[in-house]
């Protein structure tokens, strides 16, 4: 194998670890299942041990054979190998809108809070929020803190004065 050659596949595995490690910390803030969490960064750890050629382990099928890459983690490994990127990678690594984002200064939400709401329970619009909360499911998810009724009164509050919380066909 050329110097050049092996250089680049070093680069690649290491860039590739980087992403693992990142997809880690990006559902670790999402609060997504532990283990799952966990997968990613074991994964890392795993490709940096290789010795080999990580494309010649994913050309012969073996990189099931490494500790802690299964088959969901196998396919992604083949997707960066191919693409330079794993779309999943890039989903996740998607900021939230601004105005989701802004919900982090209503009472009780947190940075965490909001992008778990967004993109694990799929909470995409303040009505959307504000029947989460009046369901009284919020309360059951750690790291909200403060009363539901402020809250309530906040959303409510910021639907009324957002020009874009009126449907585009209603009537004015």
């Amino acid at each position: 194998m050329q110097p050049n050659s092996r250089t680049t596949m070093d680069d690649r595995t290491h860039q590739l670890a980087q992403i693992f490690r990142a997809m880690a910390n990006l559902l670790a803030a999402q609060r997504a299942n532990p283990y799952r969490v966990r997968a990613y960064r074991k994964a890392a750890d795993s490709i940096l041990t290789i010795t080999g050629n990580l494309a010649e382990l994913a050309a012969r099928h073996q990189l099931q054979e490494l500790p802690g890459i299964g088959r969901d983690l196998a396919e992604k490994i083949e997707e960066f190998l191919a693409t330079g990127t794993i779309h999943a990678y890039e989903e996740l690594n998607t900021p939230l809108p601004v105005e989701v984002a802004s919900w982090a200064s209503l009472p009780g939400l947190s940075d965490a809070l909001v992008s778990y709401l967004y993109f694990r329970l799929n909470i995409r619009t303040l009505p959307d929020l504000e029947s989460l909360v009046a369901s009284h499911l919020l309360r059951t998810q750690p790291g909200f803190s403060g009363p539901e009724e402020a809250l309530l009164a906040a959303i409510r509050r910021r639907v009324e004065e957002s020009p874009s919380a009126t449907p585009p066909d209603a009537d004015p």
